[in-house]
């Protein structure tokens, strides 16, 4: 139906005819010749329809936004002052001699013309016009082209392209699974996975070296900007190669990626971390080091002060006291400031304690806030001289329990990068290791901070006697704050396999009926093996210059769950439930 695309036409087309497929983007009548912008995925070309050609003028005069047309012209250079920079076909347009009206279309919900704010919850419900759009079209261009260079990486390097079973049996990950009843088998259930985990160690098992796969995942949790329910996982995985083998192709495939589909230059090498300290200069595994900010813990300093609400924390081992340095930030308003508490009250914080220095020669008459009567003029001294702050600065408290200090003062910090611009540099890539093996619940009891099949950094012996104080061999990528990727060496022994699970209180009974399959495969020559996962989502996310996951995603959920294209979630009838032996109760009040 076409001879060339929209979007192509140049003056190197000069006087021939094409034929034109697409959209009505817009519609101008000038002085009786009707011009029309008509779109399709490669952009925009300008249609001229003279009044002589009677036909097509009619069509034309008849047209609207959305309309579908097929159009054959002749390519002629723009009148001198006409010419449109802006447009990459700004330089020609096309003199219809025929047009066919292929289809009409109501009025849209909104404007595709430019950019318009459009609530997001009219985006989603009418998504395929929000599809339209340039910077959606270019989203979703742009995630093909992430897919095709990871592909390419990956099949150039010897990986095999593997597909697992998307049903499968629920194991624990982490989250909660999505269930598929069974109609064969009454009373059970399928799982959607959560990653294919536990089949791409078994593929090591089985021999194929190098496995990848670009899949769907689920999990039925609760949702923020940069999650969904079901996502894309480059999944990874290889025999014989240690964590550095690991992160140093994942690496290569990261720098190739963001050089092949967005011209970006990353570091000749990332940087790493520990998660302790990451955790203690950041107060986050995610950390943004694009931000030039730090906390401190300054608990040495508040030890004979009379100021509980320091002392308290700086003397209990589960909690700290963190201070948070901003260059020239005693400029923030009051009202500032009482935003700021007011945010980071969503991370439990009771407070924010400030402190400004506005002449730091002065002495404490020269610093300004409402807790230096209650920290004294020495101590006051102490942490300017610790945290090396000069005139026009501001420090921010935190005083709690360490994780509430370290996930409010580190969404602070990163909240105040943005508001404040203080980012150094456009990309800054690092990797988190040394990851704890286990963490402790309220009620005392282990849990995986990975997965239960992570590989700790310690002998079997050494692992069952000090399981707190053991390290995983893990590692997290993490790009501007987002964690792009998490990968680990995993468990090859099988008695190592099962002190994990003893130390997770999974007893030998649980052991078989969920992961039997596991630790039989593990009993037949279990290769050394390790991978890596990365969320496509978002890292497609990170290049589109975009904060929300649904931006990227062609049909995305809501955060609760529900598509409103579709209307889905949606209610079965009575006849396939009980073909599926299931019983809908009524919910309880």
């Amino acid at each position: 139906m076409r001879s060339h695309y929209c979007g192509k036409l140049n003056l190197s087309f000069n006087k021939q005819t094409v034929s034109l497929c697409g959209w009505v983007h817009r519609r101008r009548d000038h002085g009786g010749v009707i011009f029309l912008d008509l779109r399709d995925i490669t952009g925009i070309s300008q249609i001229v329809i003279n009044p002589e050609n009677k036909d097509a003028f009619a069509i034309a005069d008849s047209c609207r936004s959305e309309f579908v047309l097929q159009v054959t012209g002749v390519v002629t250079p723009r009148p001198e002052g006409t010419i449109n920079e802006n447009m990459a076909t700004g330089e020609v347009e096309i003199i219809a001699s025929e047009l066919t009206l292929l289809n009409t279309a109501v009025t849209p919900p909104f404007q595709l013309e430019g950019y318009i704010d459009v609530g997001e919850d009219v985006r989603l419900k009418h998504r395929v016009i929000d599809l339209r759009r340039d910077n959606m079209q270019h989203n979703l261009i742009l995630r093909s082209k992430v897919t095709k260079s990871i592909r390419n990486y990956l099949d150039n390097n010897n990986f095999l392209d593997i597909e697992t079973p998307m049903l499968t049996r629920a194991t624990p990950e982490g989250a909660r699974d999505y269930l598929v009843p069974s109609r064969i088998h009454q009373g059970h259930f399928y799982a959607l996975p959560q990653s294919p985990q536990l089949f791409k160690q078994m593929l090591m098992i089985a021999g194929f070296d190098r496995y990848y796969q670009i899949t769907k995942c689920f999990r039925d949790e609760d949702l923020r900007a940069d999650r969904q329910p079901e996502f894309t996982q480059i999944d990874i995985e290889t025999s014989f190669m240690t964590a550095k083998d690991v992160m140093d192709k994942s690496e290569q495939m990261v720098r190739t990626l963001f050089a092949d589909v967005a011209d970006i230059k990353l570091p000749a090498t990332f940087l790493q971390l520990s998660y302790a300290e990451a955790m203690e200069k950041y107060g986050s595994d995610k950390p943004d080091l694009r931000i030039p900010l730090e906390l401190v813990t300054i608990d040495e300093l508040l030890t004979d002060i009379d100021f509980n609400v320091f002392k308290k924390p700086a003397a209990n081992a589960n909690c700290k006291v963190a201070a948070l340095k901003v260059a020239n930030g005693a400029s923030l308003t009051r009202k500032q400031i009482d935003d700021y508490t007011k945010y980071v009250s969503r991370y439990g914080a009771k407070g924010l304690a400030w402190i400004k220095i506005n002449k730091l020669e002065s002495g404490i008459e020269g610093v300004q806030s409402p807790i230096v009567k209650f920290l004294g003029e020495t101590v006051t001294m102490q942490i300017i001289e610790k945290l090396q702050a000069q005139d026009g600065d501001i420090i921010f408290f935190g005083a709690d329990k360490t994780k509430i200090v370290n996930d409010s003062l580190g969404a602070l910090r990163c909240k105040l990068g943005k508001d404040l611009n203080l980012y150094t540099s456009d990309w800054q890539p690092v990797w988190i290791v040394d990851f704890p093996m286990f963490e402790e619940t309220d009620n005392g009891e282990l849990t995986a901070l990975h997965h239960p099949f992570t590989a700790p950094d310690c002998s079997a012996e050494e692992l069952a006697a000090k399981p707190l104080a053991a390290n995983s061999k893990a590692y997290d990528l993490v790009i501007n704050g987002y964690e792009v990727g998490g990968g680990s060496v995993r468990i090859h022994k099988q008695d190592m396999q099962q002190i994990v699970f003893n130390l997770l209180n999974i007893n030998e009974e649980q052991q078989q009926e969920k992961f039997g399959f596991l630790l039989n495969a593990l009993k037949y020559g279990a290769p050394p093996h390790a991978g890596i996962a990365f969320g496509l989502d978002r890292l497609v996310m990170l290049l589109c210059g975009t904060d929300n996951i649904r931006n990227v995603i062609a049909f995305p959920k809501t955060q609760s769950a529900s598509c409103l294209l579709t209307a889905a979630p949606g209610k079965v009838d009575q006849p396939q439930l009980t073909e599926l032996h299931l019983n809908i109760k009524p919910k309880l009040n």
